[in-house]
């Protein structure tokens, strides 16, 4: 009959997001400094709802893998 097909594709329903404030607790950092990092186009992608602006938890992975390859690259 049928075969039982699972998907590798992260649910999106699943996904947790974080506010800019629990980013900045994440960096140790203020508010302000995520929202100029998004401005600026450095540091995680953020998704705007609304008035709010919320980062995916693998938008965060991945800023933070880009910023372990660079400085892997920096000490080579």
């Amino acid at each position: 009959m049928g075969q039982d097909v699972t998907s590798t594709a992260p649910s999106t329903t699943d996904e947790r997001f974080l506010t800019t404030e629990e980013v900045a607790a994440r960096y140790r950092t203020s508010p302000t400094t995520v929202s100029w990092w998004r401005r600026t186009q450095y540091g995680p992608k953020g998704i705007k709802v609304g008035r709010r602006v919320l980062y995916p938890q693998a938008e965060i992975e991945r800023f933070e893998r880009s910023l372990a390859e660079e400085q892997t690259e920096q000490s080579a």
